[in-house]
């Protein structure tokens, strides 16, 4: 029983239900952001006001099930197998933390006494939900979780450059334009807008001395606002090689006899769609693996035969 839910939930291409199932719970996922969106209008809240409890207590429910049954099953995935401690891990990470965060809001306005606006406004995390169900989602989290604290120095720097720009500004504008310029955390907004080079224009330095520093900051901006940007990117590339690479080395491991049965396509087609690789991008791998085989070019060594993003060991095995 615990396994048939694990497919369900866990394996959306396992089955046609699986694949209904996965396709509900992303339209009840849009249908609530849509719902605290058109909530925010008072005058349509108040007209749909039954309509929006009734849709928030049926995806709370539903939400809340899913939650538990996937802190239920989780033990299936080679992961978590431990009753205890793996379920801990699997509670602690990213998407068991974004499910919580998607009920969370409404249990705490039952038992506390909090603004139903910032409830209706905390709901709108339920749309980080989306990204368990779209590949290419788990390869940006990924590559945040494996850049973050190369980010966090990127950004470390960033703060340190607000300040000594808020800093300056405020030593060569204060006199001439108290309001904006007066005090540092006054200069930081100017500073903030001019480093990430938005500009809008709102407030400008007026003597000489502070569009000179403007000019060097604006410039030192261009560099320094792209790093963050530059650093995700770089990023988002090597993760989607090392994906191709491992999927590549399954697909040597199920050529090693020369031939690919139905159940060997249907598991690659499945392995693809765990690691985010497109349909026509896994047949070209294929092709070029099926290719090489042919003509007995040598292949790189093996990696290990395990899918590194859902724990699963290829059923052929040399």
């Amino acid at each position: 029983m615990r396994r048939y839910f694990y497919n369900l939930l866990e394996q959306s291409h396992s089955s046609a239900l699986a694949r209904l199932l996965n396709i509900l719970l992303m339209l009840l996922i849009i249908g609530n952001v849509f719902a605290v969106i058109l909530a925010s209008d008072r005058a349509i809240y108040l007209e749909l006001q039954t309509l929006f409890d009734h849709f928030e207590l049926l995806s709370i429910a539903i939400f809340t099930m899913e939650y538990l049954l996937r802190a239920w099953v989780c033990v299936e995935d080679p992961r978590y197998q431990s009753a205890v401690m793996g379920r801990l891990k699997y509670l602690s990470s990213p998407m068991a933390i974004v499910d919580l965060v998607a009920v969370l809001p409404f249990y705490l306005g039952v038992i506390f006494n909090i603004d139903a606006r910032i409830l209706r406004v905390l709901r709108l995390f339920r749309i980080f939900k989306l990204s368990r169900h779209f590949s290419a989602m788990s390869v940006l989290l990924t590559v945040i979780r494996t850049e973050l604290p190369t980010l966090v120095s990127a950004i470390f720097i960033m703060l340190v450059l607000v300040v000594l720009a808020s800093a300056g500004m405020f030593l060569v504008e204060r006199d001439v334009q108290p309001q904006t310029f007066g005090t540092i955390p006054r200069a930081m907004w100017w500073a903030t807008i001019t480093l990430t080079t938005v500009g809008y224009g709102d407030v400008i330095p007026v003597t000489a001395a502070g569009k000179v520093l403007g000019i060097f900051i604006t410039i030192l901006g261009v560099g320094m606002a792209a790093l963050p940007a530059g650093i995700i990117a770089s990023g988002f590339n090597r993760e989607v090689q090392k994906r191709k690479d491992a999927y590549r080395s399954i697909v040597r491991n199920a050529l090693k006899d020369g031939r690919l049965d139905r159940t060997e396509h249907r598991e690659l087609k499945n392995y693809s769609t765990d690691m985010g690789i497109d349909h026509e991008e896994a047949l070209h791998l294929l092709a070029e693996e099926s290719t090489a085989r042919s003509m007995n070019i040598p292949a790189s060594p093996d990696l290990p035969v395990e899918c590194p993003y859902c724990g699963k060991a290829f059923s052929k095995v040399a």
